[in-house]
């Protein structure tokens, strides 16, 4: 990497905070889920209601701030949000004795991917997980998305389970 582009990339590092979510940045986090839903699963998942943000998202949000069993994390620009993060808790149970993390949605504004943004999110919602108890944490990613798929595996997860689809 370029001398400048380190500079760049510590001057974004620096003027991006990821923080919990607060009531007023529900608004952004709306936006951005948008834009995931749009860029990501309405592309490679055609049953997937590409509105849901839109129609549901601000009420799912807002419930997740109270929630003890969910995060929701924002990447901020100044007062713009700029990428998200949803998590969330389960178990333990009697089937699977530990509890998990389960990080739902990552999102970063393509102008700020390359500075590390998403791997803070990521960062942040692990050291929330084992605050939290959680043994291990897991995400799902489509198997078309390989940008999504390399970026979970530099974060350190690995390939657990594959599913299979028939569209009927």
């Amino acid at each position: 990497m370029s001398e400048q582009a380190t500079r760049e990339q510590a001057m974004n590092e620096r003027e991006v905070i990821v923080r919990r979510a607060r009531a007023e940045e529900v608004p952004g986090i709306v936006v951005s889920s948008s834009l995931l839903f749009a860029e990501d699963g309405g592309e490679r998942d055609p049953s997937l209601n590409v509105d849901w943000p839109r129609r549901h998202g601000a009420e799912a949000f807002t419930a997740a701030l109270q929630d003890p069993g969910r995060l929701l994390l924002a990447a901020l620009h100044g007062d713009e949000v700029v990428g998200h993060l949803s998590g969330s808790l389960s178990g333990p149970s009697a089937l699977r004795p530990v509890g998990s993390a389960t990080l739902m949605a990552l999102y970063v504004r393509p102008e700020h991917r390359r500075a590390r943004v998403g791997a803070r999110l990521v960062d942040t919602f692990l050291a929330w997980a084992r605050e939290q108890g959680a043994v291990h944490a897991e995400v799902t990613a489509s198997a078309a998305n390989a940008d999504g798929i390399r970026f979970y595996e530099r974060e350190a997860f690995r390939p657990q389970a594959l599913t299979l689809r028939l569209n009927l």
